[in-house]
């Protein structure tokens, strides 16, 4: 919470009078004096008090406190449900609202700058780190289930058309959705590639597995005969038919 200034005849009558602004008691307020009451000579060249106050909030508070911020300059109307794990040191926030797609922007890239600025003041106020989830609508489940789906067509027409597929640029957490997603398919390899903010990644054939089978799935090669004059590769084994196969670029 920020420090504001507040004057009054004395230093109590400051602090009552920041108690009221703030709505609070004086157990939820941390103040320090910057100047205390002088009464002068013969009452003359008084000088009044002056204190300075913030309201001592829970992060969640400080979360909540930034988002209505930012809601009200967006001229959205929102409610936040914010959970705090303190031992695992999360914070889980969602949105509640109308017009929620403004929040979201376009796949994402407002909720998580958002997300992104959050984290920021949570943990400018916070001794320990925490990690802010920020989400409305179930918007990150929907993305991941998206990414997910689309991480396994791309890996379809790798194996088909034995060719790498570059996707569009990610952020990281989209990037391990898709490398998760594709982790334990034999065929298929990713990796990332480029700077951020465009880094890429790209789903390309796994060495050994270069041949797809529309009849039944992948075929196995040793890669040991490669013809260079053809610019392809002749094989001599695979897992299912113990026969030699040659594959036409």
């Amino acid at each position: 919470m920020e420090w504001i200034e507040f004057t009054a005849k004395t230093v109590e009558e400051a602090l009552d009078k920041a108690l009221q602004e703030f709505e609070t008691t004086s157990d939820k307020v941390e103040y320090e004096v910057l100047e205390r009451e002088s009464n002068g000579l013969l009452g003359f060249f008084s000088k009044p008090a002056k204190i300075r106050v913030k309201k001592i909030g829970t992060l969640k508070d400080v979360a909540e406190n930034f988002l209505n911020k930012v809601c009200k300059n967006m001229d959205i109307e929102a409610k936040f449900e914010i959970t705090c794990d303190d031992e695992e040191g999360r914070m889980d926030i969602n949105i509640l609202g109308n017009d929620m797609g403004l929040i979201i922007g376009k796949r994402g890239q407002t909720l998580d700058a958002l997300q992104y600025l959050t984290s920021l003041v949570v943990n400018k106020e916070s001794e320990s780190y925490y990690k802010v989830k920020l989400d409305t609508e179930n918007y990150r489940s929907r993305r991941r289930e998206t990414l997910e789906n689309l991480a396994k067509s791309i890996s379809v027409k790798v194996k088909k058309t034995r060719k790498a597929v570059t996707l569009e640029a990610m952020n990281p957490y989209e990037r391990r959705i898709i490398h998760s997603a594709l982790q334990n398919d034999k065929a298929v390899e990713t990796y990332s590639e480029g700077e951020e903010p465009n880094r890429k990644v790209v789903v390309a054939p796994k060495k050994g597995y270069r041949d797809y089978n529309k009849s039944g799935g992948y075929k196995k090669y040793n890669n040991k005969n490669y013809n260079s004059n053809r610019g392809g590769y002749s094989y001599n084994s695979y897992e299912k038919k113990e026969q030699v196969a040659t594959m036409e670029e």
